[in-house]
């Protein structure tokens, strides 16, 4: 099993990150490469651009403690999947988003690994920027 992990420090409050990290159909604002996205009874359809739908299954979605958790389910080739984001007001300035991923089998985890890191760097800078008054 492969184990990654991605972080950024962003420029606003806990609450602010975690409006977006916290809701599962807003992943089409920040993760590369998707068309689509659809939530219901605890599962989050994502629509990839060359049209392959990802499901997965809401693991964990905790408001108190900011951490959302979810399971790739099919049809990617994946016999274990753990994506963990948590967004941690460490009392600095700003927060620390930490995104963890356990995958099986350990090749996908180069597949994840790159749109991960792209996607948590796109958030922290979509996040930044609306912070210093840019669109």
């Amino acid at each position: 099993m492969a184990t990654l992990r991605s972080h950024a420090r962003i420029h606003r409050s806990a609450d602010d990150v975690w409006a977006v990290v916290g809701d599962p159909s807003r992943i089409i604002e920040w993760f590369p490469g998707l068309t689509g996205v659809t939530v219901a009874d605890g599962v989050r359809t994502l629509t990839m651009r060359s049209g392959l739908p990802v499901h997965e299954e809401i693991v964990t979605l905790d408001h108190r403690r900011r951490r959302f958790q979810y399971r790739i389910t099919g049809p990617l080739p994946v016999r274990y999947h753990l994506g963990t984001m948590d967004v941690i007001d460490d009392g600095e300035p700003g927060c620390l988003l930490v995104y963890s991923t356990e995958i099986d089998p350990e090749p996908m985890a180069f597949v994840l690994d790159g749109a991960i890191s792209e996607g948590v760097a796109t958030l922290a800078r979509l996040l930044n920027d609306r912070e210093e008054g840019r669109p």
